[in-house]
């Protein structure tokens, strides 16, 4: 089996290479078709969450045996507080996919807890015995669940740019508290999209040394994405196990998404045969995914906001580039003209033909700030569940499109409200205080719902990272840590 880049169908790596490279030479992203992988629903039914997870990663990573692979699943998947690891809960009209359980409180962790087992074993596969270098931008979460994953790792380190303000208070405390001789952490001098641009430009101007070589844990890696697909057949096994649906019946999934990774996932779900009726792709103030999904056309030429849901504030949705591939079949070209266009004039847009194709799967909608918190504010009062508010922005999106979906929909929830508790309490219609920390003892206070461990002992730990850099700087960061 060989994945290709999405945009040069000649340039071929095996599963093993792709997770190690991370992305392709030209800048394209590593892809394989998931519909010529397709997994059996009613074999599916009969697996826990572990088993699900053996079994997609079987299909789409076969270099890894199941010898290989169990281990690597139940050491992961160990470090989380429940035993079903991404629990579906009764919310409503809506159920409400709980992604936060692992040791940094975000859906990261289901893919971020593995990755780092995928590398090394990647790296014993291969015979390669040199220091990798992880580089991550992050919009907040990805950070510290990858800066948790990868901590003294042996054969690796890891460097984590964030925007600098461009984060929320806990998740800049957690990453600037994180542990380990391996790590390395900076805030960078503009927004997500100037990060998540600097690291693409890092991969192919920066060259691997004879010492060390360079990885990525963003999405782009098809290490990171592949976990991401467990949950959505868990979610669905769930609901057939309660006698809420059919086997056959198909599910919708309102998923918050910035970078295009997490709902991808769904796809790649769908593609591989889990019954999926629509994707709705939920978008906060920045909603270029809102405009692509109904007009065709991709163009960052927009406002940047900063918003209550940060970990959504991006312009540059780098996974969209694998979702035009799988439905344009396989057309690299045409997506090696878009990702150029998009990077010389900032837009493209796409034919209708293929605009139709997508849209038979994907809806799309978009919720600004005061329509998050009133979510959150009237979630809380009718159903006594407390939203983040990404979880708000699916919420909303799915209210949008209530009229028109049929079945039971699931609204994936992607982080602990406690990481976001200023914005939580005062969607709430309380006075918030200019500590996050007291915010969110005063979140608990007024809930009566403890904040996990993991979120609470931050206001403790010692800040171990304090630098801030310039766009420019990046590539040069980069090359310290390697030669460290």
């Amino acid at each position: 089996m060989r994945y290709n880049s999405t945009r040069n169908h000649s340039l071929t790596a095996s599963p093993a290479e792709a997770v190690l490279r991370g992305i392709a030479p030209d800048g394209g992203l590593y892809l394989c078709d998931p519909a010529a992988l397709p997994l059996d629903p009613a074999e599916m039914l009969q697996k826990d969450f572990t088993e699900m997870a053996e079994a997609v990663l079987g299909r789409l990573l076969p270099d890894y045996s199941p010898e290989m692979l169990r281990p690597m699943i139940k050491a992961a998947y160990g470090k989380f507080d429940t035993p079903e690891v991404t629990p579906l809960v009764r919310a409503g009209e809506y159920h409400v996919l709980e992604l936060f359980h692992g040791p940094t409180c975000a859906f990261k962790d289901v893919a971020l807890s593995l990755l780092p087992y995928l590398i090394t074993g990647a790296k014993e596969l291969l015979g390669d015995h040199g220091k990798t270098v992880i580089l991550t931008a992050t919009s907040g979460d990805t950070g510290k669940a990858a800066l948790e994953g990868f901590c003294d790792v042996p054969g690796t380190s890891i460097v984590v740019f964030y925007p600098e303000g461009g984060v929320s208070k806990i998740q800049e405390r957690q990453m600037m508290t994180q542990r380990g001789k391996n790590v390395a952490v900076a805030a960078v001098r503009g927004n997500f999209d100037d990060a998540q641009t600097g690291v693409k430009r890092i991969f192919s101007t920066v060259k691997p040394t004879e010492a060390a070589e360079l990885s990525s844990a963003n999405s782009i890696n098809i290490g990171r994405l592949a976990p991401q697909i467990i949950y959505y057949w868990c979610a669905w096994a769930t609901l057939c196990r309660r006698g809420e649906i059919s086997p056959a019946e198909p599910v919708n999934f309102s998923v918050p998404t910035g970078n295009f990774g997490d709902i991808l996932a769904g796809y790649f779900a769908k593609c591989m045969g889990l019954p999926v009726g629509k994707l709705l792709c939920a978008s906060n103030a920045n909603n270029v995914l809102t405009e692509f999904l109904t007009t065709g056309r991709y163009d960052r030429r927009r406002p940047f906001h900063k918003t209550i849901s940060p970990s959504m504030d991006i312009l540059v949705s780098s996974n969209l580039e694998r979702l035009l591939y799988l439905a344009s079949g396989g057309e690299a070209d045409m997506v090696a003209e878009k990702m150029h266009q998009l990077e010389q004039r900032d837009w493209y847009q796409i034919d209708d033909d293929l605009l139709q194709k997508i849209q038979e799967t994907f809806l799309c909608g978009c919720c600004d700030d005061p329509l998050t918190c009133e979510t959150i504010r009237n979630v809380w009062a009718r159903e006594h569940y407390l939203l983040d508010p990404h979880t708000a922005v699916a919420w909303a999106v799915a209210g949008q499109h209530r009229a028109t979906l049929t079945g039971q929909t699931v609204v994936l929830s992607t982080a602990s409200p406690y990481k976001f508790a200023p914005a939580v309490l005062a969607a709430l219609g309380k006075t918030v205080p200019d500590d996050a920390f007291a915010a969110m003892d005063e979140l608990q206070a007024l809930t009566g719902l403890a904040a996990p461990a993991p979120l609470a002992e931050l206001k403790s730990l010692p800040i171990l990272h304090r630098d801030c850099i310039e766009i420019n700087e990046m590539a040069d960061y980069v090359r310290r840590n390697m030669e460290d």
